[in-house]
């Protein structure tokens, strides 16, 4: 594997001006200066004290449900000829590993005095995971939501609502996750004093990043404990995750991300097909530039403008990446594989009928990327199955009655 010898030491530090390699830093509008300079220079010292600790701990155990399992997919390796470990972030509750992220951020904000609270979300798991949160700390909620996105998560937009937040939908641009991301910065822009961003994603000006990877971080943690429990080794031989902005694949990531006998496989949304000009695979189409706060690599056209993303997964439709994992594919840390929609949806059937798991059309992309990879009966593959599939029902029923399943 070629490591390009002027990336930093560590792939898990960013610099202090928030640089993973060439990408991160804070692109910002003056109004935001106070708020982001604040979480700058307090997110770490908050997160090391002992009381934060204790109650970030003591909720995850008990309000999450964590640790979650480490499940040997047996039917699932046979047809594969290798050893493969799901890591089940479907068990959390809310249904996601999102809840991990809010969690951390909705004490984070209580201890900034913050009173109201803001958030983007196109699945939906980050927007019900941080209406919940707010209902357990009795915060105001206000969740932005592409139009499109509303239209096809309606569970999820319910279980928001149901919760107390007010969802917000985006009508502009494709309607989907980055102007819904775009509306919530507007939002933050006009209400600076009393209220906190909680971004869902590995995206955004610094410290985002770090501070939703660290908060996800939770996740590898347990895989390495977990996996030597059952195999005498705590490094798996890959680890699989899907890449939209990144948070999933950055929490499964980050304990093996300076371990470099562990292949890092990071699975972006095809769409319709990397060349066909409806898909989601930012490191195959992308450049250098930046996007909600962050230099990274970006999808746009010859004079800058951001190209509209197409997934059938409304949490991989982003022209974006976080800087974290921008930083993996520059430097030749991460691979990453791209599957298209089509692909997607064989997969999440397949897992369904072999391992009696729904997964969410997320993950569905991690599954299928099985396919490309060479491996063999003697590796230990661990895949972030980062949701459930019970959003995602209205596509699957449709796709059965289009193909008679």
């Amino acid at each position: 594997m070629r490591i390009n010898s002027f990336i930093m030491q560590t792939y898990q530090q960013p610099t202090k001006q928030g640089y993973y390699g060439r990408f991160g830093g804070a692109y910002i509008p003056e109004m935001l200066h106070p708020n982001v300079e604040e979480l700058q220079l307090r997110y770490r010292e908050i997160m090391q004290e002992p009381d934060f600790q204790q109650e970030f701990q003591q909720l995850l155990r008990d309000y999450v449900g964590r640790p979650t399992p480490l499940y040997f997919a047996k039917r699932l390796s046979q047809a594969f000829s290798t050893n493969i470990y799901l890591k089940r972030e479907d068990l959390c509750h809310t249904g996601a590993h999102k809840i991990n992220n809010t969690i951390g951020q909705i004490l984070l904000a209580e201890r900034l005095g913050k009173k109201r609270i803001i958030a983007e979300t196109g699945a939906g798991q980050h927007g019900v995971a941080t209406a919940t949160v707010c209902a357990l700390k009795g915060m105001e909620c206000i969740v932005y939501m592409g139009e499109k996105d509303i239209e096809r998560q309606a569970p999820n937009v319910a279980r928001m609502r149901m919760l107390g937040a007010k969802v917000v939908p985006a009508v502009s641009g494709s309607k989907t996750l980055k102007d819904a991301t775009n509306e919530a910065i507007r939002d933050w822009i006009n209400n600076p004093v009393d209220t906190h961003y909680i971004i869902g994603s590995v995206v955004g000006p610094h410290p985002y990043p770090d501070m939703v990877a660290r908060f996800q971080s939770i996740i590898s943690e347990e895989i390495k404990w977990q996996l030597k429990e059952k195999t005498g080794s705590e490094l798996p031989s890959h680890v699989i995750a899907c890449v939209g902005g990144g948070s999933n694949a950055a929490g499964a990531f980050f304990h093996f991300l300076d371990e470099l006998s562990v292949q890092l496989v990071a699975v972006e949304a095809a769409g319709h097909g990397v060349n066909s000009g409806m898909s989601a695979a930012t490191t195959a189409l992308g450049k250098s530039g930046v996007l909600h706060g962050s230099k990274s690599l970006v999808m746009q056209t010859a004079d800058g403008q951001v190209v509209e993303p197409h997934s059938i997964s409304a949490g991989l439709d982003y022209p974006g990446i976080g800087p974290l994992h921008a930083n993996l594919f520059d430097s030749g840390r991460g691979k990453f594989l791209a599957v298209t929609d089509e692909d997607a949806l064989r997969a999440a059937f397949d897992v369904a009928r072999l391992e009696g798991i729904i997964p969410a059309l997320e993950t569905a992309h991690a599954f299928s990327a099985l396919h490309q990879l060479s491996l063999s009966n003697k590796e230990q593959v661990v895949i972030c199955l980062s949701g459930r599939g019970d959003k995602d029902l209205a596509t699957y029923m449709k796709q059965m009655e289009m193909t008679g399943i």
